[in-house]
């Protein structure tokens, strides 16, 4: 039996139920929650931990991100995929902002499903094998849990592709990192992001650094080529 325990939240019946024979299938133990009341009682079940919460978000009884941030203000550790029929890119912005790993669009291909999710597994216990916090002059990042610490000591939440992110480029530091390559090993090659959504999660790292006053680190966009981790020697 695969070890990954999976919470699917999905009110159409077909959908859920297909999605549980599915997923078993590829030895997941599954749960299957029909609204926000049966996914919180699942979540909060002592015989049931989750490490994988597939989430609606048009739900009957609430709204599939709140739902989300409540379940990531009680619990860190677990991977957060969305699966919606809203394909708004406001929505989708909404719900990889406040920390999802994915945002799958229905119809959606099993198979590709199945891809997205073990990417991000495979992304997940990576950042898991970080065992205390990485400190950069004034500044903390929090790999295991998702977080990076500011100058001032105030938490940012991060998502599991933003740490991805960070966590290349931090063991890249001082080496110039292309786009295909985050791309590739942030991303995969079943999901193709554009420039501008590489970019919108360098916006909220470059944030981060700038409340570090001591201008000796920096994101440094190598233009047509990708970005670069600046971090002077004596601050390693």
């Amino acid at each position: 039996m695969n070890k990954h325990q999976i919470l699917i939240v999905e009110d159409e019946i077909n959908l859920g139920a297909t999605l549980h024979e599915y997923l078993e299938d590829k030895e997941y133990l599954c749960q299957h929650a029909k609204n926000c009341k049966e996914a919180r009682d699942l979540f909060n079940s002592d015989s049931f931990t989750p490490t994988v919460v597939l989430m609606d978000i048009g739900l009957p009884d609430g709204d599939g991100i709140e739902l989300a941030k409540e379940f990531r203000k009680n619990r860190k550790d677990f991977v957060l995929l969305f699966l919606s029929a809203q394909n708004d890119p406001e929505t989708k912005y909404m719900g990889l902002e406040m920390g999802a790993e994915d945002y799958v669009t229905k119809p959606f291909d099993l198979r590709e499903l199945i891809l997205r999710l073990n990417k991000a597994l495979t992304t997940h216990s990576h950042l898991l094998t970080y065992q205390s916090e990485v400190k950069i002059s004034q500044l903390g990042i929090n790999f295991k849990g998702y977080e990076v610490i500011t100058a001032d000591k105030k938490i940012i939440s991060l998502g599991q592709k933003e740490c991805a992110l960070l966590e290349l480029l931090y063991t890249k530091m001082n080496e110039v990192v292309s786009r295909d390559e985050i791309i590739e090993k942030v991303w995969g090659e079943s999901s193709f992001p554009s420039n501008r959504t590489v970019d919108n999660y360098i916006v909220k790292l470059r944030k981060w650094i700038e409340t570090d006053k001591s201008n000796q680190i920096e994101i440094k966009s190598i233009r047509g080529v990708g970005y670069q981790f600046i971090i002077k020697k004596e601050l390693i």
